[in-house]
């Protein structure tokens, strides 16, 4: 229910990892269709951390000769978010969509930046507006279905991820937002089958995986779990990956955590470090 530039080693329960919203892929961060719903298409978006910030210096300058430019501003905020700078991406969009009353595709990024910024009732009612039934966008909707996740509404985001894939069918991003959904709902073997259908599908990348992988230790299968790991990480990675969720399930507050709660504080010191990795 995201792309950032930081490997996900399940740091107290992935709330990071399935609350990047986002839920995140974990919902993917400027990633395509942005598992937390960015606009924006595979073939032309940056892939890599390098790719993104000379992405933002090259929309940086055009923005600032012109700040009512509309792509300027639409790709400097899409970048900025992809690079976690959420509070200077609002600033951009909140600006743009002043200008650009009637831009749909603008007013769904701004949607999506309220809820980066964790301003989610505001969020929620922006995608609805972003929303047009006669002219629905599969990612307006994904980005919805985030939003209700993090407010806990969690029947009302699947039947969005539902009206998303009958305008994609197998989009992964989608896929992968639905499958964290239904582990928040605890459906665990639904959301296992969802993850995996999204895992085998063209386009799919290392964070489904990773949400797989979540999934996986969720059922108490750490070794299944751990092999699925090594497919984006190094043996001794994926092992203290695994060892670090095995401690984290075993936790009486594990549901609160993964629903984004504050783990205690003997969770947190056993947390791994995260290390820089461009996303897959």
């Amino acid at each position: 229910m995201s792309i950032r530039f930081r490997a996900l080693r399940f740091g107290y329960l992935a709330a990071a990892s399935v609350l990047c919203i986002t839920l995140g892929a974990c919902q993917m961060r400027g990633g395509p269709g942005d598992i937390t719903g960015s606009i924006g298409t595979r073939q032309t978006q940056p892939r890599t951390e390098a790719q993104w910030r000379s992405e933002e210096a090259d929309w940086a300058k055009r923005y600032e000769a012109n700040q009512k430019d509309r792509n300027a501003a639409f790709f400097y905020a899409r970048a900025l978010r992809a690079l976690d700078k959420n509070a200077q991406a609002l600033a951009i969009l909140e600006g743009a969509v002043i200008i650009h009353t009637e831009d749909q595709e603008l007013l769904g990024a701004y949607g999506r930046s309220l809820a980066d910024n964790g301003r989610l009732k505001q969020a929620d009612d922006v995608l609805s507006r972003a929303h047009q039934p006669e002219k629905p966008d599969w990612r307006i909707l994904s980005a919805q279905g985030t939003v209700a996740d993090q407010l806990g509404e969690h029947d009302r985001a699947q039947q969005l991820y539902a009206a998303a894939l009958r305008l994609v069918p197998n989009e992964p991003t989608v896929m992968s937002n639905l499958g964290l959904s239904l582990a928040l709902s605890k459906r665990l073997p639904d959301a296992e089958r969802v993850l995996r259908e999204a895992a085998a599908t063209p386009g799919s990348d290392a964070r489904v995986r990773q949400n797989l992988v979540l999934v996986l230790g969720l059922q108490g299968r750490f070794q299944d779990a751990e092999q699925l790991a090594r497919q984006d990480m190094s043996p001794a990675e994926a092992s203290a990956t695994v060892a670090y969720l095995r401690r984290s399930v075993s936790q009486p507050n594990s549901w609160d955590m993964l629903r984004g709660g504050k783990p205690k504080p003997a969770a947190r010191a056993a947390a791994p470090e995260k290390a820089s990795l461009p996303a897959g």
